[in-house]
């Protein structure tokens, strides 16, 4: 995928992700999200803080984070960019980033796509809300997620099962296979339990003791 259609599929997300947020009560702002400890206000401040983070920021996410992991870091400037934004300030944030291609120094433009895809689940499938992803984007996010495991911690699970793409033409792994759409290979790449009506095969029992 170049770089032009990368970015339509992320700034289309977005833009998706903003309509479902300001459609959503105060409660519901409030509300868990699949990612343990972070609300639903909590992911927005932090998707739409991507286009925002340069270089000048990273010393200072570096400097509050010494000597604490990947994954604690990212949980602890979440709940931090969660406590200083409202609502409204998130909101106005997806409007006034909503063309921007920037990203994060030191990353690539596609995990703002990463980032788009999974937390639009994160925070619509415990809602009860659904949206599909585009399959040719949640492709690239896949074989990206793959590449990130050892920072996501899944290292160990796609060592062991075959993934399968039942809407494209996508296969990775070797092992026990569990079969589906992409966007739910996505979420299992990702370290997120699958929908699991559209999720088939032996490897899911492997699924099932992750961890």
């Amino acid at each position: 995928m170049d770089r032009p259609e990368l970015w339509r599929h992320i700034h289309a997300e977005r833009a998706a992700i903003a309509e479902l947020l300001a459609g959503l009560t105060d409660e519901e702002w409030q509300h868990p999200t699949l990612c343990p400890g972070w609300t639903v206000h909590d992911i927005a401040a932090h998707v739409i803080s991507t286009p925002q983070i340069g270089w000048r920021q990273l010393p200072g996410m570096v400097a509050r984070n010494l000597g604490r992991g990947y994954n604690t870091m990212i949980f602890r400037e979440v709940r931090r960019l969660g406590a200083r934004e409202t609502r409204a300030s998130i909101l106005g944030d997806f409007e006034r980033y909503a063309a921007s291609t920037r990203h994060v120094p030191t990353t690539t433009a596609v995990e703002p796509l990463v980032d788009a895809l999974l937390h639009h689940q994160d925070i619509a499938r415990p809602l009860g809300r659904q949206h599909a992803m585009a399959p040719a984007a949640a492709v690239v996010a896949a074989d990206r997620v793959r590449r990130l495991a050892p920072l996501m911690g899944t290292r160990r699970l796609l060592r062991s099962i075959r993934l399968v793409a039942t809407d494209v033409d996508w296969d990775r792994g070797t092992g026990p296979t569990v079969t589906g759409p992409i966007q739910e290979l996505l979420m299992i790449a990702s370290g997120r339990a699958p929908d699991p009506d559209l999720v088939r095969g032996d490897g899911l029992a492997a699924l099932a003791t992750r961890g």
